[in-house]
């Protein structure tokens, strides 16, 4: 049983930083794509960035580009957000996911992974 434990989340100023975490247990991730979602109050879950098993390969929503980076440490068995010149509409839950296939895909869908943590608030609010 997998599962996915996030961290990192809290309250911050807009124009602030945050590094969000998440943990894997029950099982090694390392050859699996990984992905962290958001979802508002009142709105859909969103894509926010997924990273392929060694992370040489990174995607992310045009609206966090050049500000958020993902990134992984296998032999942690941990995925992280790294998440800069953060903005009020940043305000979310972050879940991280992950797919249980090999394949070289990257979904940019909720429906592309199989498992998810709990997820993680961040507030970016004066």
């Amino acid at each position: 049983q997998v599962q996915l434990v996030e961290s990192g989340g809290g309250l911050v100023q807009p124009g602030g930083s945050l590094r969000l975490s998440c943990a894997a247990s029950g099982r090694t991730l390392s050859s699996y794509p990984m992905g962290w979602f958001r979802q508002a109050q009142g709105k859909e879950r969103e894509f926010v960035a997924t990273i392929n098993w060694s992370g040489g390969r990174t995607y992310y929503a045009d609206s966090v580009k050049d500000r958020f980076t993902v990134s992984r440490d296998n032999a942690k068995n941990t995925l992280y957000l790294q998440m800069n010149i953060l903005h009020p509409d940043a305000t979310a839950v972050y879940y991280c996911a992950a797919r249980n296939s090999r394949s070289l895909y990257l979904p940019r869908d909720t429906q592309g992974y199989d498992y998810w943590g709990q997820g993680t608030q961040v507030t970016v609010s004066s």
